[in-house]
């Protein structure tokens, strides 16, 4: 295995939004100069109404300056706080993207919460849904997909070369790990993704979806299958599983909902489309009340 992370080592920049701390990644094959981009944020300020495309724009002014040509657009799952550029991009780059298989069941759970019957559930609003253990290539390096679900029912992390894009299952190790209270998450499905990933070689690289600062520290987005198992603070200190469920449950209790979970869901399954102009010419979000009921408040 150590050969074959020499081989795949792809160049890997993180790009953090501190309005929704998440980070966007560019995972670029030095050799082919070809790319991926994961996770990128479509901007929106709730307070206004107001899209913007700051962030999908500074990935690909970034893109340009090193030459690189945009070879796949991949999200690890729906994300409930923020909006996906996956759209936007396609339209910029033409390249494809891509999301686990499993985005049809968070489709449906979300269709019956938006009341959309005429929603098409079946995830063709992106060109290619990964299977776990799919393989794919960023430009010569190989890649592949681990169905990592918990946090969401379709979180996947994608394996390129040397490293792997764990979105919201592991934080950085002063952070811990994801929520699971989501609808569909399960703190216990959440556990066994986390096992899966850390029985990946300990020199492998992790990038996680997103740092909150603890303790006000600069933002981190980057650590190793090893530092991880010796430093996490909810896995270190020798946790089973029914140990990580229970502290998982508890905090998680504790936790208000993302501030933009039922604006980004709605156009996270539709493949970061923004809705459709009415007859007006404007966009409108749908906001279902007390849908997400016993869920604490700020």
């Amino acid at each position: 295995m150590s050969g074959q992370l020499e081989v795949g080592r792809p160049e890997v920049t993180g790009f953090f939004d501190p309005r929704t701390w998440s980070i966007q990644y560019v995972v670029a094959d030095p050799a082919t100069k070809l790319c991926a981009i994961v996770d990128p944020v479509h901007d929106f300020d709730e307070k206004s109404g107001q899209t913007a495309t700051i962030n999908a724009d500074r990935l690909l002014a970034f893109i340009e300056t090193r030459g690189y040509t945009v070879e796949w657009i991949l999200d690890t799952h729906p994300h409930a706080d923020h909006f996906s550029a996956a759209s936007y991009l396609k339209q910029k780059t033409g390249a494809p993207t891509a999301i686990g298989e499993r985005v049809k069941d968070v489709q449906a759970l979300w269709k019956g919460h938006y009341n959309w019957p005429d929603f098409p559930a079946d995830g063709s609003q992106w060109d290619r849904l990964f299977a776990h253990g799919d393989s794919f290539k960023v430009g010569s390096i190989e890649a592949r997909v681990m169905f990592s679900p918990g946090h969401t029912l379709a979180s996947v992390t994608y394996v390129i070369g040397d490293a792997a894009f764990v979105h919201d299952t592991l934080f950085m190790p002063d952070s811990g790990t994801a929520r699971a209270d989501f609808p569909g998450g399960s703190a216990r499905v959440l556990w066994r993704s986390i096992q899966d990933i850390l029985a990946l070689p300990d020199e492998t690289r992790l990038f996680t979806g997103h740092d909150y600062q603890p303790g006000g520290r600069p933002p981190l987005w980057e650590s190793t299958v090893g530092a991880q198992k010796a430093e996490n603070i909810h896995l270190s200190h020798g946790e089973d599983e029914a140990a990580f469920v229970a502290l998982r449950e508890a905090r998680d209790r504790t936790l208000p909902m993302p501030k933009l979970i039922l604006h980004s869901l709605q156009i996270n399954t539709n493949g970061g489309r923004l809705p459709a102009p009415e007859s007006n010419g404007t966009r409108y979000l749908k906001i279902p009340l007390d849908l997400l009921k016993g869920a604490a408040w700020e």
